[in-house]
């Protein structure tokens, strides 16, 4: 039986920034033995501290959907796209020990729009940001990465970021190169599988993304309720499989190379999709009864 708090493989606690950090370093030893951890170590702890409240320039995170573990989990499904992708290549483009520390950075600060500076009075809370976080985000991870000495791929790491969002269509964004791109609708697909597939992902959207979108001013145009979320979780679902497959060009299938031919995270969101259909017809509050863990500690 799979643990609330644990990935789609229920091995790795997704609470748990060390058992995370450990199995992203144990994948780039295996692919890149001789090269230097520093730079994902490095941003491993940046994220907690900045999450944790501990930057001088941040509030810690405040949104508890887009928490910290949600952080860790994508960026754990970023690690494995890249490795089954890696593995798995063949004649295409090699993913160079930078690139994939790149996509490990941006996965790891891809939400860190949500977080407030800490002179900033016009916003109570960071899901007030909610339809600009992903812009904040990129800006962050641009200034990140130069100043870590990786300014050559700074610019496009920025863009990448926005394969996280919703506000550009996948193929508008504009990327110089077949493997950026890829990287980036890897990215995008790491955001989307690595929610999806969380174990009370339909208890989170009703207890903990509602109140973000009703914070962002943008769920009474949406959504009544946090019931009513989850009744559409379904339909949100069979969008999300069509942006996967089309937009992000079925990068989700690397996840089939990394666990050596099955697709943990596909089966578990197809779960909860199947899941959210029956408590759309039956309703939800006798069905939803997993108990998210506390917010992941930072």
């Amino acid at each position: 039986m799979r643990r609330n708090d644990h990935d789609v493989s229920n091995r790795i606690r997704t609470t748990d920034a060390s058992e995370v950090g450990f199995e992203v370093l144990r994948l780039y030893r295996g692919l890149y033995p001789y090269t230097s951890t520093g730079p994902i170590r490095r941003a491993f702890d940046h994220t907690l501290r900045l999450y944790g409240g501990a930057h001088p320039a941040y509030h810690g995170c405040d949104t508890q959907f887009h928490d910290v573990q949600h952080v860790l989990d994508v960026t754990l499904a970023m690690a494995r796209l890249m490795d089954g992708y890696e593995r798995g290549r063949a004649t295409r483009e090699r993913l160079s020990s930078r690139l994939y520390s790149v996509g490990i950075i941006c996965a790891l600060m891809h939400d860190v729009g949500y977080l407030r500076r800490r002179g900033d009075r016009r916003h109570l809370h960071g899901a007030e940001y909610t339809l600009t976080h992903v812009g904040r985000g990129a800006r962050y991870v641009d200034r990140y990465l130069r100043a870590e000495g990786f300014a050559r791929y700074a610019p496009t790491a920025a863009t990448l970021v926005h394969y996280t969002g919703h506000e550009r269509r996948a193929e508008a964004i504009r990327v110089d190169g077949a493997l950026p791109r890829r990287i980036g609708q890897m990215l995008g697909t790491a955001d989307l599988i690595a929610q999806m597939s969380d174990r009370c992902y339909l208890e989170k959207r009703r207890d903990r993304l509602f109140p973000e979108l009703a914070a962002a001013g943008v769920a009474g145009q949406l959504y009544r309720t946090g019931t009513e979320l989850v009744r559409r979780t379904h339909a949100f679902a069979q969008h999300a499989v069509r942006r996967l497959d089309l937009e992000l060009a079925r990068a989700y299938e690397y996840a089939e190379r990394h666990f050596g031919g099955q697709n943990l995270y596909l089966e578990a969101l197809q779960q909860n999709s199947r899941y959210a259909l029956v408590i759309a017809r039956t309703g939800p509050d006798a069905l939803l009864r997993r108990a998210p863990p506390a917010l992941a500690p930072q």
